[in-house]
């Protein structure tokens, strides 16, 4: 007989789990009727998983029946104080269930019980029944079902990648047995559930006391063997608390449940039925995976038809773009400075041309109408398209729409390099993603077929076009437009300037760098051979770990799931008594400066004009922060001399120019204080003192003979960032190498001494509470789909995050505004703007242009903004990039 498998999900947890997953607080994740549909997408990518992976003979969702059950009964605050469901999750919760009768899965819910009592009583029947069984939650309080016969499978990722708990895994991860999992509740209590356990009690010590006595019930009973005092105390103070608690945390496995195993049995869909779900729902991808009598349906494509014509030689004098069009131009690839032409896409109003032949665009009519500032255009990635037609010769002006702009500062997360993608995202289906068309990966290919080539193309030019006056009106409603026009828009081009200008490396010099950094690591590998006494493959964890753990007797630290740790943190506690920890540590370091920067770098040097021409990615980070990639400058290591000795390669273009870079001192702290308006802060930039230095001496209490120490100040300095990123008395105590107890009292003087930015954090938190996101000063906002999350993690990492979004974010704004600023004062001078890293602006010039740069630069950067307090830029230059600072 075939082995049974059944399926259980639980239908709430994963909804919820799916809902933020793909959250997006614009409401844009709707079908054409403005239902939202992101819990019941993302539910319906975990099933198409879970079915594949389990291929189950057996289904069934369990969902909660509603507030009231027999624990709420038992502890009137049972689940207390979680807000309330949002209505775009619960509006999508009758679709849920219209979704798997299509797919032909049982649902069940049950008065007076939770999904996981569902769960637990029929996965108890399965076992009886001899079934193997998966169950599908987001929730760890499932793991205690775990058994020979029953995974639980948690989701970890998003909803479709999860970690599966066996009781091997449980006892791995947890330090307990599955069934032991309930008696860690009754000790430690549920803050997501919110019941209390005993007072002090955290996981820790409360695996601590199951390991030693098995269960609450035993704790108890050797109650008069525990020695800590103050244990002993709450233990016996909230005896009845722990014993209900435990019962609170404890899976019905004998629920009325009506439905039988027979009832549960897995067919398969209701092809039609669901087939006019995913129309209904919108959910093209969907449907292009279904098939009938193996052909896929016509409703896949739900795509109107769009008439378009191939440009030629013989035909381009017929172009008629009038004073507006729309364009895209494709590239096989991301890297727009390399990758081949694929084609492009011109026209307005349905009268689309398209052509692979992008030489085409060479010619008069076109070349003119890309290069007029009175002919507006509209595309989707304003730079590639600029970069892309740099290297045809053509020079791209009058840009007034950029969808991929415009979707990103509307919703930080909307920021697919993908039109199709972006498209979907403000609820219009009429364009196919590129994977939908190219393929992914490796296996991404541009058709040969021209129909289908030039259909995606014309697609993408009407998405653009038809966008546009949406997009724009959203910007209007968030007071964003000034933002996109003033800054992003023009940001743009001066960073595709800046990325065709490039910065030249000598090839010369790092191949020296290269031979030295060979010539030293081979020195490191043999005294680290000569230490362990024999030799080994230093880059393998595995071999690392015996040598250092079993032949050399090192103490164990921390061990994986694989065997020995041999992390960053694990070798610098051995180094103080192991030499080859030290030793191993300085061989990584140099290995990856050799391979990630001299022969990476080598990689990339353009055999033309010998420079490296980096990519900005102007539309990933959540607070507008710029991304360098193709190769990465912003992240070359500047705390080691191995490092640092890579800016030695950069140099200028020209002999007898000079490298020049201003820097903003400090823009974070001088944002906060502006944003705070807290007085002591502001009075401390205002009369040029050192903040960290000035902060020492207010959290420190100092008099003002007393000095501030390079320690004494290295510890203000972690509390001055850190409290704006709300870090917690562990974590300060962890960076600076405190007590919690010290660093809970630097964080209270620190708020008493600067009551302004106390004021600001509790600000910040509750206008993301009210409202859903924080803004910067130039109006940028970033969502916070957790901030009112029942999961305490989650809402607690949200609630940092609007705190310290607003000051990142601004410090953002003021250097683009800054470059902007920068591009046009410098157009007279011989000085080309060359990389921005982080808060610094780099530039090449000649050297008698040094004196005009020293005046010019920081006057520019100086006034960006208008701050309470005044910001600061210091310059420096120098033959090389090396030679700066």
């Amino acid at each position: 007989m075939a082995e049974k498998r059944l399926l259980l999900i639980d239908g709430n947890s994963v909804a919820f789990k799916a809902f933020f997953a793909l959250y997006n607080s614009l409401g844009r994740f709707t079908n054409g009727e403005g239902l939202h549909t992101n819990a019941i997408y993302g539910f319906n990518t975990m099933l198409e998983t879970m079915l594949k992976n389990v291929d189950p003979t057996h289904v069934l969702v369990a969902f909660d029946a509603g507030k009231v059950t027999f624990r709420t009964k038992m502890y009137d605050d049972y689940k207390g104080g979680r807000a309330k469901t949002a209505p775009e999750l619960s509006e999508q919760f009758p679709y849920l269930k219209k979704l798997l009768a299509a797919r032909g899965i049982k649902t069940y819910e049950l008065k007076n019980y939770e999904a996981d009592d569902i769960i637990g009583t029929t996965a108890k029947r399965a076992e009886d029944a001899g079934f193997a069984t998966t169950i599908v939650t987001g929730d760890r309080d499932l793991t205690q079902l775990a058994n020979d016969q029953t995974t639980v499978a948690v989701s970890k990722k998003g909803v479709s990648e999860v970690e599966r708990y066996t009781p091997a895994y449980v006892t791995e991860k947890m330090g307990v047995t599955p069934e032991q999992i309930i008696d860690i509740k009754g000790l430690q209590g549920d803050n997501s559930d919110n019941y209390p356990g005993v007072t002090g009690v955290g996981p820790k010590r409360a695996v601590d006391l199951i390991d030693k006595y098995g269960s609450v019930e035993g704790v108890y009973e050797h109650i008069d063997d525990i020695t800590a005092k103050k244990l002993k105390e709450h233990l016996i103070a909230d005896h009845d608390n722990a014993l209900l608690s435990k019962k609170l945390a404890t899976i019905d496995r004998n629920a009325p449940v009506e439905l039988t195993l027979d009832d549960l049995v897995y067919q398969g869909p209701d092809t039609d039925a669901l087939v006019a779900f995913y129309q209904e729902m919108g959910f093209r991808t969907f449907l292009k995976k279904l098939s009938v009598d193996g052909e896929t349906p016509s409703a896949v494509t739900g795509l109107q038809p769009i008439d378009y014509t191939e440009l030629t030689a013989d035909n381009l004098d017929q172009i008629n773009l009038g004073d507006s069009c729309a364009f895209y131009l494709e590239l096989d690839g991301d890297n727009y400075h390399l990758v081949d032409f694929a084609g492009f896409v011109i026209g307005t109003d349905d009268q689309w041309w398209v052509s692979r032949d992008v030489h085409l665009l060479e010619q008069a009519p076109l070349k003119a109408a890309l290069e007029d500032t009175k002919v507006s255009k509209q595309v989707f990635d304003a730079k590639r398209t600029y970069v892309g037609l740099n290297r045809l010769g053509i020079t791209l002006r009058g840009v007034d729409g950029d969808l991929l702009l415009a979707s990103y500062l509307l919703n930080t997360y909307d920021n697919s390099n993908d039109l199709g993608r972006v498209a979907a995202e403000h609820g219009y289906d009429q364009v196919e993603t590129d994977e939908d068309v190219y393929g992914r990966g490796a296996k991404r290919t541009i058709p040969t077929d021209d129909t289908v080539f030039f259909t995606h193309l014309a697609r993408k030019a009407r998405a653009i076009e038809h966008l546009r006056t949406q997009l724009f009106n959203d910007l209007e409603e968030n007071d964003q437009v000034k933002l996109y026009r003033e800054i992003e828009l023009p940001m743009t081009f001066v960073l595709a300037r800046m990325e065709i200008a490039g910065i030249t490396v000598d090839a010369d010099e790092l191949r020296a760098m290269g031979s030295k950094f060979s010539e030293q690591l081979a020195e490191i590998e043999q005294t680290i051979y000569n230490e362990a006494g024999e030799e080994f493959n230093i880059g393998s964890p595995k071999q690392l770990g015996k040598i250092l753990f079993e032949k050399m007797g090192l103490p164990v630290i921390k061990k994986t799931k694989t065997g020995y740790s041999t992390a960053v943190g694990v070798l610098e506690k051995l180094a103080a008594e192991a030499p080859i920890a030290e030793n191993i540590l300085k061989y990584r370091k140099i290995s990856k400066i050799q391979s990630t920067y001299v022969e990476g770098l080598l990689k990339v040097i353009h055999p033309d004009d010998h420079k490296v021409h980096t990519r900005y990615l102007q539309t990933l980070t959540q607070t507008g922060r710029l991304s360098s990639v193709d190769p990465n400058l912003q992240n070359i290591p500047v705390r080691s001399a191995e490092g640092k000795a890579i800016r030695k390669a950069f140099v200028p273009r020209h002999k007898g120019w000079q490298i020049f870079s201003s820097d903003y001192s400090q823009i974070e702290l001088r944002v906060l204080a502006h944003m705070s308006h807290d007085e002591n802060m502001q009075e401390a930039f205002r009369e040029g003192q050192d903040i960290h230095a000035a902060t020492a001496r207010r959290i420190f209490k100092l008099g003002p003979d007393e000095e501030v120490t390079p320690n004494i100040r290295r510890q203000a300095k972690a509390v001055n960032f850190g409290i704006v990123y709300g870090i917690s008395d562990f974590g300060l105590s962890q960076n600076i190498g405190i007590s919690r107890q010290q660093a809970k009292r630097f964080i209270d003087t620190y708020f008493q001494e600067y009551p302004g930015v106390k004021a600001y954090t509790e600000r910040m938190v509750q206008l993301a509470h009210d409202q859903g996101y924080v803004e910067t000063i130039a109006h940028r906002r970033r969502y916070l789909p957790d901030i009112n999350s029942r999961n305490f993690n989650q809402r607690s990492f949200a609630e940092r995050t609007a705190m310290n979004t607003p000051i990142q974010g601004s410090a953002a704004d003021i250097i683009k505004i800054a470059m902007i600023r920068m591009e046009d004062a410098i157009k007279d001078l011989q000085a080309t703007m060359l990389l921005q890293v982080h808060d610094e602006l780099i530039f090449e010039a000649p050297a008698e242009e040094m004196a005009t740069l020293e005046k010019l630069v920081p006057k520019i950067m100086d006034s960006a903004v208008d701050l309470e307090i005044p910001l600061n830029v210091e310059s420096h230059y120098g033959p090389t990039w090396f030679d700066l600072k």
